[in-house]
């Protein structure tokens, strides 16, 4: 996973983390591409290796596959396990092997890569599955695990396929084609240039048009395969099937292009009675010291999540990728990400909660006899309470609730990161004051009311702040390192 997943990773999570806090039923679920021109792709970027790891010499690699060294084990993990067996075995049954290989492969990595983030999916949902007839689907579901998580019946949901050996795209389109949706026409030759493989010619054709698109889409190649368009609609069809009514989903910055057809797909395809919300999180610049970072050789180009996460934590690169709006570019500099200053975002909001877990601390030893559980309770407890920052704290951790009810229907959890370094900037900031006035310490050894008052008060801090860090997935820290 290069550093581009690392915010749509990030960026879902915290997504679904936000939704369960306001109180939905969320499942986290991770599609995977292992179907179609990608595959193939990798199929033969790992046969490559294998003859690699063969003892063939294979010089350059060719333009067009893959050329990262992560795929080097996967073809020694080939070897050591078969020989050369797969050097005479037909194309077909050996790309097959090597794609099957690949990706079980590529899903432990970014497994492992997921979890050094404390990213966990509830299930995984194989792109494969919806080019299969439903009975080897069923087959390959119950093989390797997919769905596994989702909490539902998958044998009823495979049960209610009233043709066994239709694939799901196939049951999509027919519930497209039921609909009236489905047509064959030519289409216009894209704006612009044309790409030199166009040509006008009949094609199967979606009424995307009519649920807010900018054309109707194809939905089969010249070849007669299906599209990448196709195998969508099926997934969330299938989405829909298995109880889903709000659906959203993470893009990258390069599919920009397929919010409209798929918002479309699913209003048509469910008549209206489920949503799709499209996220699009943009590119990550990768800086040190404003310079940018070169990439990395094991990838071949681009540069992994693990590096990132190695480098700088967990903590720091959660909190940083959701620090700012999705559909917006972000720069992360790894040296601001490190410094401990009010100007590295993590380290102001994660020192507020360390603070306030010392000034906790140290109060006990200045009254020990009092009964902290209480604090804060009771009429007049909180009285003492006139300083208008202090009022103003109080004013700001009462919008909580509202905030993350309104960050939820928005589908926008950087609301949460942006109110989160705002309380702890307003912390600091009376705590500052208290440096300069001594009356403004939150322990006054000679009012214990005023203590009392006080320290109810940065509880209430402590707790929205680490409410808040955990929707974002970023731990809350007593102590400072």
């Amino acid at each position: 996973m290069h550093v581009g997943h690392t915010r749509g990773a990030v960026f879902g999570d915290a997504l679904a983390s936000l939704m369960r806090k306001a109180g939905f039923e969320v499942t986290r679920e991770y599609y995977i591409n292992d179907a179609g021109a990608q595959i193939k792709i990798l199929a033969e970027s790992v046969f490559l290796r294998y003859r690699e790891a063969l003892g063939e010499k294979i010089g350059e690699i060719p333009e067009g596959l893959y050329p990262g060294d992560y795929l080097i084990p996967v073809s020694e993990a080939i070897v050591k396990k078969d020989g050369g067996k797969w050097l005479s075995a037909s194309e077909d049954i050996r790309a097959q092997y090597m794609a099957n290989a690949a990706v079980t492969a590529m899903m432990t990595m970014i497994k492992d890569d997921l979890a050094s983030l404390n990213i966990r999916h509830d299930g995984f949902f194989s792109e494969r599955i919806l080019h299969s007839s439903s009975q080897n689907a069923h087959r390959i579901e119950q093989e390797e695990g997919y769905f596994s998580g989702v909490g539902f019946d998958i044998d009823a949901y495979y049960a209610a396929h009233t043709d066994p050996d239709k694939t799901a795209i196939q049951e999509a389109v027919d519930a497209l084609e039921a609909r009236g949706l489905i047509y064959t026409g030519v289409l216009e030759p894209p704006k612009g240039k044309p790409p030199e493989d166009w040509e006008p010619r009949p094609q199967m054709l979606f009424r995307a048009t009519q649920f807010g698109d900018d054309v109707d889409r194809p939905l089969k190649k010249s070849t007669g395969e299906w599209t990448y368009f196709a195998a969508d609609i099926a997934y969330h069809y299938s989405k829909f099937q298995r109880g889903f009514s709000q659906m959203i989903d993470v893009f990258g910055a390069d599919h920009g292009g397929y919010v409209k057809r798929t918002t479309a797909a699913v209003a048509a395809l469910t008549d209206g009675k489920a949503s799709l919300d499209i996220k699009i999180c943009q590119l990550v610049r990768l800086l040190r010291d404003g310079e940018q970072v070169k990439m990395s050789k094991r990838s071949g180009n681009f540069v992994t999540l693990r590096e990132v996460v190695d480098e700088v934590g967990p903590d720091a690169v959660r909190f940083m990728m959701l620090f700012r709006k999705n559909d917006a570019p972000l720069d992360f500099d790894f040296a601001k990400v490190t410094e401990q200053s009010k100007d590295n975002p993590v380290f102001y909001v994660q020192y507020a909660h360390a603070r306030i877990c010392s000034v906790l601390r140290n109060v006990q030893e200045v009254f020990p006899e009092m009964d902290w559980a209480a604090t804060g309770r009771g009429e007049g407890a909180l009285d003492p309470l006139q300083d208008p920052d202090e009022l103003s704290l109080i004013r700001m951790m009462a919008s909580w609730p509202r905030m993350v009810e309104s960050a939820a229907a928005a589908h926008e959890p950087h609301r949460i990161a942006f109110f989160v370094h705002e309380l702890a900037s307003a912390f600091h900031g009376l705590w500052n004051r208290g440096n300069d006035n001594p009356q403004l310490r939150f322990i006054l050894s000679g009012s214990k009311d005023v203590t009392l008052a006080r320290i109810a008060l940065i509880r209430a801090v402590q707790m929205v702040i680490a409410s808040a860090l955990e929707i974002l997935g970023v731990e809350p820290v007593e102590e400072m390192r």
